[in-house]
């Protein structure tokens, strides 16, 4: 009975991992180059804090049909509407400021203070618990909701 032996002329070379090498040398690559580049948007600190240019001090009311009206504080008059289920970032937002008078028992009385600074930043106080929020930390979307509030107001 003979026996085969099964010898190939030509041994199998091992998969090649140069692809597999090359595709992570590039996504390296990419990664620094983002950080890079994410880098250089970043602003210098200015040594002087910003200066506030202009300021809206309002009301919030609540409406029955679920709008919220936002009243100057000083003539009364209506400044905006909010129509039920638009613009929910300044939904969300007084109605957390508002909340947080409510459980700490003050008055609906002191109006929120919505102000530009000179270097482009905007920011909302609530004049009853001396909360202030960074509006531009939610996104420039998100700013520019209360940005309209401000006639000429561009934000950087």
């Amino acid at each position: 009975m003979p026996v085969e032996l099964n010898f190939r002329r030509h041994p199998q070379k091992p998969p090649s991992q140069r692809p597999a090498l090359l595709a992570v040398a590039a996504l390296l690559g990419v990664s620094l180059l983002a950080v890079a580049l994410g880098r250089g948007q970043e602003r210098v600190p200015e040594d002087r804090p910003a200066r506030p240019i202009q300021t809206l001090a309002f009301h919030a009311e609540d409406q029955p049909d679920g709008a919220i009206d936002l009243r100057s504080a000083e003539r009364g008059t209506l400044v905006a509407r909010i129509e039920p289920g638009q613009d929910g970032f300044i939904r969300g937002t007084l109605r957390g400021l508002a909340q947080a008078r409510q459980r700490e028992g003050l008055s609906r009385e002191p109006p929120f203070t919505l102000t530009r600074f000179d270097n482009g930043t905007l920011s909302l106080e609530d004049g009853a618990t001396g909360r202030q929020v960074q509006l531009l930390a939610f996104g420039p979307s998100n700013a520019k909701a209360f940005a309209r509030l401000l006639p000429g107001t561009e934000l950087r």
